[in-house]
């Protein structure tokens, strides 16, 4: 497709690629981004070389690791009833390359290469991908034509238009149009954005699926077997969990609650457990004369009532929202809120700071009445005073988060039957029930 955008960005990518390599000894992501692509298509063909021979591939890109999550239920859903089934996984970012590096599932996990028309050429070449199912956003035209052009099916999932993207830039408008319409199928998070493709975009091949997200935190929740040894202490008690909490939430945080005349148990979970961070924080708490205790050293003396539980070590912070009756979210005083939806599915409501303009659900979980923003100090006292003493409130709010991510759960099956369609011999597979991987119908 020779669209005048097109031609533009060929002309123009490999010479600002050129002008990156020139001053990437200069600049420490640019070296990394050069660096960790070295050697890439030598690494993918060994690996393929000793591969069995594919009956179906699906190679899934995302941007990072937040948007490869959404690609995970939809990833599960297909293994589980295909698992023959050969996938690979492209990253753009060091993050979301290293964090997956090892991801089970998949053949081989990778950086996607700059986007010129010689590299995607050979690498789609060397994938033989039957479906591309893109995360989000992270369009690199030649890679996506090239594929199109190979016979590949294209789609794009959790799709968003968010008011002030750059789609809508007049420069780029065309550009990005013309990459919309390579796409065989295009989910949208919601119904506005899938009028906003048909509308602005001409795109008629996009429906509404939801955010595959939902699918992923309600599958998460499933499974709550890290914390079952902290049951018994938070039993009968209201317990308040602050997650991925950062040294701003905690100026609130912690004056909010050591401020209730009655207060609910605490579980902090700071988004660093580095051991300066840590000591920071225990710092802190020393200062305010709050005694606490790190789970790391959680022993039969732990007293929920008169301790915090401070979490000093990683991979609990999901599971803990079980053991909530609220939950307060941190970032909304840095960039942004932090994930929001993994205390929603337990049905608590949920506190966080303001700054949450970036996070569609954590803006609709307000509207809901699932959540509330803090301001201050004094916004955070009365919220945790008013869910901690009235009950009533408490449970309102909480099934209104439930409420909130149950409805929106059903994004996974969508795309994945999409995906199947063009699997061999698919007629032969049971169809799929209404539940999600890994869960009952319950």
């Amino acid at each position: 497709m020779n669209s005048p955008a097109l031609l533009a960005y060929n002309i123009l990518f490999p010479f600002f690629l050129g002008i990156a390599r020139l001053f990437s000894p200069l600049h420490p992501k640019l070296k990394t981004f050069f660096r960790v692509r070295k050697g890439v298509f030598e690494e993918l063909k060994q690996i393929i070389d000793k591969l069995p021979s594919a009956t179906f591939t699906l190679w899934v890109h995302a941007a990072s690791v937040g948007e490869f999550e959404q690609a995970r239920p939809i990833i599960a859903a297909l293994k589980a009833r295909h698992p023959e089934l050969t996938l690979f996984v492209s990253f753009l970012s060091d993050s979301g390359y290293n964090a997956r590096k090892n991801f089970p599932d998949a053949s081989a996990v990778f950086y996607l290469p700059a986007d010129t028309r010689a590299n995607a050429k050979k690498l789609v070449a060397l994938i033989k991908p039957d479906v591309l199912l893109l995360m989000r956003y992270d369009f690199w035209p030649n890679h996506i034509m090239e594929a199109k052009k190979q016979g590949t099916k294209l789609i794009l999932a959790a799709a968003v238009l968010q008011k002030n993207a750059q789609y809508f830039n007049p420069v780029l408008k065309s550009f990005y149009k013309t990459i919309f319409h390579l796409f065989d199928h295009l989910y949208t998070v919601s119904a506005k954005d899938t009028m906003a493709f048909r509308e602005i975009f001409n795109c008629q091949q996009a429906e509404t699926a939801g955010d595959p997200r939902f699918d992923q935190v309600f599958l998460r929740s499933r499974n709550c077997a890290k914390v079952d040894h902290l049951k018994p202490l938070f039993k009968n008690r209201t317990v308040l969990v602050a997650g991925s909490v950062w040294d701003r939430d905690e100026m609130l945080l912690l004056p909010a609650w050591q401020g209730l005349e009655k207060r609910p148990s605490l579980i902090l979970v700071p988004h660093e457990v580095n051991s300066e961070n840590m000591a920071r924080l225990y710092r802190e708490l020393e200062n305010r004369s709050l005694a606490y205790t790190p789970v790391s050293s959680l022993g039969e003396s732990f007293d929920p009532e008169r301790e915090i539980l401070v979490i000093d070590q990683t991979g609990y912070l999901v599971e803990l929202y079980s053991l909530a009756s609220m939950a307060y979210v941190g970032g909304g005083f840095g960039v942004n809120v932090h994930n929001t939806l993994e205390p929603a599915v337990y049905s608590i409501p949920v506190l966080f700071g303001p700054n949450c303009h970036n996070s569609r659900e954590a803006e609709e979980l307000v509207v809901a009445g699932g959540a509330a923003i803090i301001h201050d100090v004094r916004e955070l006292t009365a919220a945790l005073k008013t869910l901690t003493a009235d009950t009533s409130q408490r449970e309102t709010s909480g099934k209104a988060a439930g409420k909130f991510v149950q409805e929106r759960i059903g994004a996974t099956t969508l795309i994945a039957e999409c995906i199947e369609r063009y699997y061999p011999d698919f007629r032969k597979v049971p169809s799929w029930g209404p539940a999600l991987p890994g869960t009952d119908n319950n």
